[in-house]
């Protein structure tokens, strides 16, 4: 995830034209976000097939994110360190193995060690292919075109997701979500073995016990949440697994503030909108993932829907959090970031409510599409708003830094989020496998307005600057 990826010197340009290789590098970002939607629509089937718990299916998620987030930092140091290319067909492959894996599996345990490794594989490809586009186009103004298309494709992969997620799952079984991708994959990694550009690699070490403290403790944290859905909070494992998680995060600071090349610099954290940036943004990653890792066993389960009608009906979601990104910036230039911010956690904390309320019985209706529409629209102007936030800031050299740390914020919201919301959700439901789909949305909108109070409280103690957002 770093904008300072492409060193200084000559590099080695391809002889194919460089749109080429930028369409397989979007590729690589497509197929990735195409598939953690798709493998949301086929939860209920997937649960049905391997015969495996609410709780389980909530590992089998949590342990993408938690393997993808723990990582991700270092797969950014990865590539500036080795080269860009050669980390990104790494990883590629790696990641479309992974995905045959879980194709094949036979049980919730081969599952969850193939999600690992899908979720290992899309930490190493995405910095990776994002700092071969960074190569590909040198000037600010090339780059601000490409990070648009980089962000276009993000949210074309979910909009395709959900379709298609329903209708393979509907027609061809769940192992389909995750065999679909693989040619694809391997097309997109030819293109971009061919025509991206060669760039050598920088001096420097990798801070690989940061990354494996981190991980370890937020898989502690999000397994221990999850068990307590199951044997209760005050059960050995689930205090033995927060009480690592607490062991761990405190153990990577301290890693941290020794290590000559850290992945997280500490400082950075002394500037409030810093803070206040990521944390808005670990917060909305909790919402995002736990709404769409229930809203589809909402809808097959309590609304009647097929896999192919839950994931029709949440095409608006993902329509409007592409037109909530492109207006986010109209109206952080109109209103100033630190007002536009709180008000497009407002839009989604309504929507949430409105989902929560609201009186659908079974299938689709009006009022069900209403709170579609105001979740994706808060959605988009949410994470674009709190991203700017916190980046705009960088000095020189510290671009990527911010930008990995807000990207790393919302997969880490992901995955303990998650496992917060399903613990609290499957406990009260009261009987062993239930989802209590009301307290679940419940708490995804508990999580907006946390984020909101913080966003307002910023509010209060900054004043607007539109001109500089706009410039920004």
């Amino acid at each position: 995830m770093s904008n300072e990826t492409a060193p200084t010197a000559v590099l080695d340009r391809p002889q194919a034209p460089r749109g080429l290789a930028m369409g397989g590098l979007a590729a690589a970002m497509f197929l990735v976000i195409l598939d953690s939607a798709m493998v949301n629509l086929a939860g209920s089937t997937i649960r049905e097939g391997l015969g495996i718990s609410a709780a389980e299916l909530t590992v089998v998620v949590d342990s993408y994110l938690v393997a993808f987030a723990g990582l991700l930092l270092l797969g950014g140091r990865l590539a500036d360190v080795l080269g860009g290319r050669k980390v990104f067909l790494a990883g590629m492959a790696g990641y479309l193995a992974a995905s045959v894996c879980c194709a094949l599996a036979t049980s919730g345990g081969m599952l969850i060690a193939g999600r690992i490794a899908q979720g290992i594989g899309a930490a190493v490809v995405l910095p990776a292919a994002l700092s071969l586009v960074l190569a590909l186009y040198r000037s600010p103004a090339e780059r601000s075109r490409a990070m648009g298309i980089w962000g276009a494709v993000s949210g074309a992969g979910s909009l395709v997701g959900v379709f298609l997620g329903g209708t393979l799952t509907e027609m061809l079984g769940w192992q389909s979500v995750f065999l679909t991708p693989v040619p694809f994959g391997v097309i997109g990694a030819v293109i971009v073995w061919r025509s991206a550009p060669r760039a050598p690699g920088r001096p420097g070490r990798f801070d690989a016990l940061g990354a494996a403290i981190i991980t370890l403790g937020v898989s502690a944290l999000a397994l221990g949440m999850v068990s307590a859905a199951e044997a209760g909070w005050g059960a050995p494992g689930t205090l033995t697994g927060l009480a690592i998680s607490l062991a761990g995060l405190a153990a990577f600071v301290l890693v941290e503030r020794r290590s000559a090349h850290p992945l997280v610099p500490l400082g950075v954290f002394r500037r409030r909108p810093v803070v206040t940036a990521n944390v808005v943004v670990f917060l909305i990653g909790g919402s995002l993932t736990g709404l769409f890792f229930f809203l589809p066993q909402y809808q097959q389960e309590v609304l009647g829907m097929s896999p192919l009608e839950a994931g029709m009906a949440q095409i608006p979601i993902a329509t409007m959090i592409i037109v909530g990104a492109g207006l986010a910036p109209l109206l952080a230039k109109r209103m100033g970031l630190a007002h536009a911010l709180p008000a497009g956690l407002l839009v989604l904390l309504t929507g949430f409510l409105w989902l929560t309320w609201d009186p659908t019985t079974s299938g689709f209706s009006l009022s069900l599409l209403g709170a579609f529409l105001l979740i994706g629209t808060g959605l988009g102007l949410g994470l674009v708003n709190a991203t700017a936030m916190g980046v705009r800031e960088s000095a020189d050299g510290e671009s990527g830094l911010l930008s990995g740390l807000i990207n790393a914020a919302q997969q880490l919201g992901g995955a303990v989020g998650l496992a917060a919301l399903a613990g609290i959700a499957i406990g009260a439901a009261g009987t062993h496998g239930d989802i209590d789909f009301t307290t679940a949305f419940l708490g995804e909108a508990a999580l907006i307005l946390i984020a909101l109070a913080l966003a307002l409280f910023r509010t209060t103690r900054t004043e607007p600057v539109p001109s500089a957002v706009g410039a920004r």
